[in-house]
């Protein structure tokens, strides 16, 4: 598939406890429509060949050969499919018999992986029939009449896809299988399991599966016990799930009548490009030796993925439950760390430019939160309002009104006399609205701030965002500059629900009405004057785009190094019906001019909290030369 993705496929038959040869018939069926649907691999549960509840039955002859007879039917049946299968059945090697996990394709079978942990619990005392793969002492094994590798130590690779199998309770254990065959390599983990049913159990078993996938930065492949097993004592609800780094991505309905098939595609180069960029993605000591074996997979036919889906903003959730976490831990991440630099420095004001926008009001929130963890009077809070050309009544209104609820000190100096004088200082002509109007006024309030702060002893704080940050929408030693940016890891989709969120948590109720009233407003830097009706003549997105589509660029191209063309490619799945490829193509190109020219803002830019994944701290986060030429993924975005 095209951009790295692979399909694969968790299949749950219907069993028949010890009917081997039917239980291989309703696998085949299920491989048909795996390969049908475009599954590369596939997944089947754990002894499914008989039937995980044979119980001392395991001990007969004539099952393990009958399984071995159907072992065979299956790899003939699906010889002409271009997948790999893995499927579970008890495997005679030596004097030992084995659960085993068979993988096979194209009529061959390439090895067997023998579970290493066998439970010892009443309901599951599996050593009383298997042994341990740990303790296999043959390097091979004979399956469907093929002499083929088997043992723990298993790796299947083609097609630049490596994956390692394990079975059950492998996952279980302190350190499982997959950890190490993913630090020798495999970005697929594969498990097929038996699980049975319990209260809680299946709540943990998904925490346990999603976090297996992000401590291996890998893919994990799920295939549980479904319809069909023994009730005698226990119930099998059956489980298909595919996790990727941490996130699960498909899950099959538990106690669903019937067979089921989960197919979900995995982002092999995401995960290549996580593990690239973290450096604790190792192994201290030695790793051991893995057999690799060579498997044919289905050739990438070009095909886009049809079943990814992507969050268009990948830094709001969805949720309300988890969205009022987010907010919750973000803005006391904020306020954590503006109380820490106000202590350590001494400082006896905190002085914050106050536009009546969503930034400045987000840093004024924090700000006053962070006084009041210090037991410090918001009186020292000062707060300057300074109208210049472009503020509006209601942006004006709306600063003075919340300064006034919060309770803090109130400062207004206008920029416009000494703005008209410094142009005519240097000579602008008075009708010249280009760069140099706008940036002398950015910078003609950073330094009434700055003053303001010497003169009260305090630190300026900084309101610019992460967005603004990315695109470089600030005046260099204008609003780019603070003694700490609070809102420096903050993006600009979140600032807004951030503010919300302090409005309707109660905290500070007489604000509210000019905070919901702020979140309402439209987003622009007020530089211009207003039109003739008195409202906002300049809109930041008009200008440089929507921020919704620069933040979903900036969190995927930062995060995982994704490339022009499949980022075009997401964020045309992500907001389908709201922005066509063209206009994404248009506002990609300029993220991706405005993301490298305006390096050298960030390059010199003042302290601020990290609060997410994602920051733009030339001290941690991104290291960037300020002259890195942008042609290469520009060329990328224009061809498309």
């Amino acid at each position: 598939m095209k951009y790295g993705y692979v399909k694969v496929a968790a299949a749950v038959p219907g069993v028949e406890v010890g009917q081997c040869a039917r239980n291989a018939e309703r696998m085949a069926a299920l491989a048909v429509q795996a390969a049908g649907a475009g599954a590369a691999v596939v997944a089947f549960p754990e002894l499914s060949v008989t039937g995980y509840t044979c119980g001392d039955l395991f001990g007969q002859r004539l099952l393990v050969e009958e399984a071995d007879r159907a072992m065979r039917a299956l790899v003939e049946r699906t010889a002409e499919m271009p997948v790999v299968c893995v499927a579970g059945m008890p495997l005679a090697a030596g004097n030992r018999l084995y659960n085993a996990a068979v993988v096979w394709g194209g009529g061959r079978v390439y090895g067997a992986v023998p579970k290493r942990y066998l439970p010892n619990y009443a309901e599951f005392y599996e050593a009383r029939w298997f042994a341990p793969g740990a303790e296999a002492d043959a390097a091979e094994a004979i399956v469907a009449g093929q002499r083929v590798p088997f043992g723990t130590d298993l790796l299947f690779e083609g097609r630049g896809l490596t994956f390692g199998v394990e079975v059950c309770e492998d996952l279980w254990v302190p350190v499982p299988p997959s950890s190490m065959q993913v630090l020798a390599g495999a970005q697929l983990c594969v498990n097929l399991s038996a699980s049975d049913e319990m209260a809680g159990k299946h709540d943990y078993l998904r925490g346990l599966v999603a976090q297996q996938s992000a401590r291996t930065v890998s893919a994990y492949l799920y295939c549980s016990a479904g319809e069909g097993e023994s009730s005698t004592d226990l119930v099998f609800a059956g489980c298909g799930m595919v996790a990727e780094n941490g996130v699960r991505i498909a899950e099959s309905e538990r106690f669903a009548p019937g067979e089921q098939l989960v197919l979900a595609e995995v982002d092999i180069e995401r995960l290549e490009g996580i593990r690239r960029r973290t450096t604790t993605f190792r192994c201290d000591g030695p790793l051991p030796a893995l057999r690799r074996v060579a498997v044919e997979l289905r050739p990438d036919d070009g095909a886009e993925p049809v079943l990814r889906r992507f969050d268009p903003w990948p830094f709001v959730p969805q949720d309300e439950a988890r969205m009022n976490e987010r907010c919750t831990e973000i803005f006391n991440i904020q306020v954590a760390g503006l109380a820490q630099r106000l202590r350590h420095a001494r400082a006896r004001t905190a002085v914050i430019g106050i536009s009546g926008g969503l930034d400045s009001t987000l840093a004024l929130l924090v700000a006053a939160r962070a006084f009041d963890r210090l037991g410090w009077p918001r009186e020292r809070i000062v707060g300057v309002t300074m109208p210049g050309f472009g503020t509006t009544d209601r942006t004006y209104t709306n600063a003075m009104n919340l300064m006034g609820a919060l309770g803090v000190t109130v400062r207004e100096v206008s920029i416009r006399a000494a703005c008209e004088q410094h142009f005519a200082d240097i000579g602008l002509d008075a009708a010249d609205r280009g760069v140099t109007y706008e940036n002398a006024q950015a910078r003609e309030r950073t330094q009434i701030l700055m003053d303001i702060a010497n003169q009260t002893g305090g630190l300026v704080i900084g309101t610019g965002d992460l967005s603004e940050l990315a695109l470089g929408w600030a005046t260099y030693n204008g609003d780019h500059m603070s003694m700490y940016g609070v809102n420096a890891g903050v993006p600009k989709t979140l600032v807004r629900h951030l503010v919300r969120w302090v409005a309707e948590s109660g905290g500070d109720g007489a604000a509210r009405e000019w905070l919901l009233d702020i979140v309402a407003t439209p987003i622009s830097p007020e530089l211009l004057p207003p039109d003739e009706a008195g409202q906002i003549a300049q809109r930041t997105e008009d200008l440089v785009g929507p921020y919704e589509l620069h933040d979903f660029f900036l969190y995927h191209f930062l995060r995982f190094g994704t490339r022009p063309a499949k980022l075009h490619w997401m964020a045309c799945r992500a907001f389908d019906g709201t922005y066509d490829a063209a206009v994404v193509r248009k506002w990609l190109i300029v993220f991706l001019r405005r993301f490298f020219a305006q390096q050298f803002k960030r390059s010199a830019l003042p302290d601020g909290p990290k609060v997410g994944s994602v920051s733009l701290s030339p001290r941690g986060d991104w290291r960037m030369p300020s002259d890195a030429v942008a042609d290469l993924w520009i060329a990328e975005a224009e061809g498309l």
